[in-house]
């Protein structure tokens, strides 16, 4: 089965002595994972870097064995932010979500569509508050939907139950409007609002940690 999609590199290891075992999240198929031939060489390993978004030519005579993967460069996106602590470990929480939470070869365009967009908002001031609207998003979509009617409280962060446990959820999450001035207090309250409902929804029933990174990456705004 032969196949082209674009999608952002979430995971790569090394596999063989000079090929990589790398997963993806496409477009148009999902998470997929694949061998790429080469993957060690210097010229192919430079943009195989976690974060950035490339082209991929899939190719597999059986579905149930690892397929092999083409790929070209689209964006580096990772180089840019090596000297930002901040935009790295997004971009590190992301994948390692992405990676957690996904099952294999299962689409997820909206995902996909709101990480596009937050993608291309990075190197504006309001992303953090636009990377909580993706994990709220990614939530809503792995099946944990929920619906907050609008406010017009004069509270900053109300107490709200969701499937019988009481979060602390910023005004603006419930209202879906970024607010056009905002403290670090307010992107702290807004991470740890659906830090809490990943934990409730996936990490604790599993019995799993929540990755790293994204620990990290609230951290600066604690």
């Amino acid at each position: 089965m032969i196949w082209e999609d674009e999608g952002y590199l979430i995971k790569k290891k090394k596999f063989r002595e000079n090929s990589v075992i790398i997963s993806v999240f496409t477009q148009k198929h999902g998470k997929m994972t694949g061998i790429v031939y080469g993957g060690t060489s210097r010229k192919i390993k430079n943009y195989l870097q976690i974060g950035n978004k490339i082209f991929i030519i899939h190719n597999s005579k059986n579905r149930n064995k690892l397929g092999y993967l083409k790929t070209e460069i689209i964006e580096a996106i990772s180089p840019k932010y090596f000297n930002d602590k901040k935009r790295s470990y997004v971009l590190l929480s992301i994948t390692e979500l992405l990676n957690s939470l996904l099952p294999d070869e299962e689409t997820h365009e909206n995902i996909y569509l709101s990480l596009n967009n937050l993608i291309n908002n990075l190197d504006n001031k309001n992303w953090p508050l636009i990377y909580s609207f993706w994990e709220i998003n990614l939530i809503k979509e792995l099946g944990f939907g929920f619906k907050i009617g609008r406010t017009n409280s004069s509270q900053d962060i109300l107490p709200i139950k969701i499937d019988n446990i009481i979060y602390k959820v910023p005004k603006f999450i419930i209202n879906e409007e970024i607010p056009e001035n905002f403290s670090k207090d307010t992107i702290n309250q807004a991470l740890s609002f659906t830090r809490n409902l990943l934990l409730n929804k996936f990490y604790i029933p599993n019995n799993l940690f929540l990755p790293k990174s994204r620990v990290i990456f609230e951290n600066y705004f604690s």
